[in-house]
């Protein structure tokens, strides 16, 4: 199918498709202590849940939505996962109670997975090969620059109409985004290429993988590194506003780390090749386990605040910087051995690893306290059983040369 965009409207439109998932987490981060305040004033740690329970159900959406866009075409799915979001996105912002809210949020990833997800596919059906990753390249750069933007533009909505108008700001770039696919891009699958979708199919696919042992530690893994993220993240508006009384600043810390971490893209690029994926994983959980350890460390001693806070910024950007460093080749290392199943397995990899990390990091990011102990020591744990199952799999590897 041809595609009717220019390369420059193709590729702006690709990373919109791809911002969705952060706009839909990252803005709402501002939000947790006004959500807590109002749903949950008894416990306001449990406004965390707004987040965990959208990173739950991405991961739930991120199972079907390749395999169904296989199927039916990827406009059509699309376009039902958008009409989901959106409706979920409504039912959220006239929650009356956080029980709701949270089922809301659910729904809103499951739907948010169909742009993310079919997205990819979209530019695999339209190109290949060197301009395929091209294009993909460039989407990325410019996807990056939404998580450091979300916050301080969730904080001007919060500011003018409340917490609630960000789930209006959910609402509007969705149907601008579906309007943007409806007028300018047509059906990139023709019907002769689709595929009938099997259920069956997807859970042989989920057995031959963990039948794989590369490809189960490989997912394992990927859990941990998701899950040290995730915990970060549910935790990190709270960490500046309580600890560090740097509640006002936050969107403008929390912008300035993402887009400096977003250089971790390119140093992989350069290093992987020389060094290998699996090294490369190993070396940066390595070294975020000697940096966690340190932060561990600093965090029940008496030091002043503005040291303090140095020393978080920097940890919270290398975790930042070390996804950038690890998911990637994780996948690589994990599709590598999967090439007759690739689409099913991407779309296992990615559910199995979200759902996993979100279901751990929901009672971790409960336990905050007001210190980062919590944080920290959660975050140390998975690093730890991250690192050693990368000394496992370079093990499996040494027997499978031999």
């Amino acid at each position: 199918m041809q595609n009717s965009m220019s390369r420059v409207e193709f590729i702006s439109f690709i990373a919109v498709m791809f911002a969705t998932i952060a706009f839909s987490i990252d803005s709402i981060l501002p939000a947790l202590p006004e959500i807590g305040a109002e749903l949950s004033p008894d416990d306001v740690n449990r406004a965390q849940l707004v987040l965990i329970a959208f990173v739950f159900g991405m991961g739930l959406g991120t199972f079907f939505t390749g395999p169904l866009s296989d199927t039916f075409g990827r406009k059509p799915v699309i376009y039902v996962g958008s009409m989901l979001y959106i409706a979920s996105a409504a039912v959220a912002w006239a929650a009356q109670s956080l029980e709701l809210l949270l089922v809301a949020r659910v729904f809103q990833g499951i739907g948010a997975a169909a742009p993310r997800i079919v997205a990819i596919a979209v530019v695999r059906d339209l190109y290949s090969g060197r301009e395929m990753a091209r294009i993909m390249s460039i989407a990325m750069m410019i996807f990056t620059i939404f998580p450091a933007l979300a916050p301080l533009m969730a904080t001007g909505i919060i500011a003018f109409i409340g917490w609630r108008g960000i789930f209006l700001a959910f609402i509007l770039f969705s149907v601008v985004s579906i309007l943007w696919m409806r007028l300018r891009l047509p059906e990139p699958l023709a019907i002769a290429d689709r595929r009938p979708f099997r259920a069956g199919l997807l859970w042989g696919a989920v057995l031959e993988m963990f039948a794989n042992p590369t490809v189960r530690l490989t997912i394992m893994v990927q859990t941990m590194c998701f899950a040290v993220l995730f915990s970060l993240l549910t935790m990190v508006q709270q960490i500046y506003d309580t600890i560090f009384d740097q509640g006002d600043n936050f969107p403008f810390w929390f912008g300035a780390i993402a887009l400096v971490s977003g250089s971790a893209s390119i140093l992989n690029a350069i290093l992987v090749v020389r060094v290998g994926m699996r090294r490369m994983v190993t070396w940066s959980i390595g070294v975020m386990i000697i940096l966690t350890t340190l932060m561990f460390w600093i965090s029940t001693i008496e030091i002043a605040l503005p040291i303090y806070f140095g020393f978080f910024v920097v940890w919270q950007a290398c975790v930042f910087f070390m996804t950038g460093t690890t998911l990637g080749n994780l996948n690589a290392i994990a599709m590598e051995p999967m090439g007759h199943i690739a689409g099913m397995a991407a779309s296992v990899i990615g559910s199995i690893s979200t759902v996993t990390a979100a279901i751990i990091v929901a009672p971790i990011g409960l336990m905050f306290d007001g210190t980062l102990l919590p944080l920290t020591a959660g975050a140390l744990s998975m690093l730890i059983i991250g690192f050693l199952l990368m000394l496992k799999m370079g093990r499996i590897e040494k027997q499978l040369a031999h």
